[in-house]
């Protein structure tokens, strides 16, 4: 169970004299038994499904092309960007900071701390999925030879090439 959850409850209408009518879609979040609300145009979303393309794979966005004053279609909207929302939440095991910013949230509750040093704690600046020394990538075209002789130094220290 993640410890973020999303809805959009509700939406409103606004009008403004500047430019033509939008639509305000109310999101809850509620993290660790707290909730506030952040309040997002459809064009807010557009931008953060653009920023998000560049570090996840973020699901579909619902269309951005209907007729808005529709309330059944806005209801579709609503309840396509509620999904939309959940789904990130659901596939993604760290949240990136884009989103978190999106929803409001800054105190997102991370990998937990170890304390030592008095106030001080340590967290890992890097983190390997699998070793980059004895694995390197498959789509590296030439062999590593730092590496390579790094690797025969360390586990082969006896065997002199010829």
């Amino acid at each position: 169970m993640h410890p973020v959850s999303v809805s959009i409850p509700s939406f409103r209408s606004e009008t403004n004299p500047m430019e033509k009518g939008f639509t305000v879609f109310r999101i809850e979040v509620l993290m660790n038994g707290r909730q506030h609300t952040v309040e997002k145009r459809y064009s807010e979303f557009h931008t953060l499904h653009k920023m998000l393309k560049k570090s996840i794979k973020p699901p579909e966005m619902p269309s951005k092309h209907v007729r808005n004053w529709v309330p059944k279609v806005l209801e579709q909207r609503r309840h396509g960007l509620e999904l939309y929302l959940q789904t990130i939440i659901a596939e993604n095991l760290v949240l990136p900071k884009i989103f978190l910013d999106f929803l409001n949230i800054r105190h997102f509750p991370s990998v937990p701390k170890t304390e030592s040093c008095g106030k001080l704690s340590h967290q890992p600046a890097l983190l390997f999925l699998r070793d980059p020394y004895l694995l390197p990538s498959a789509h590296d075209m030439f062999s590593n030879v730092v590496i390579e002789g790094v690797v025969h130094g360390v586990f082969y220290p006896d065997l002199h090439p010829r």
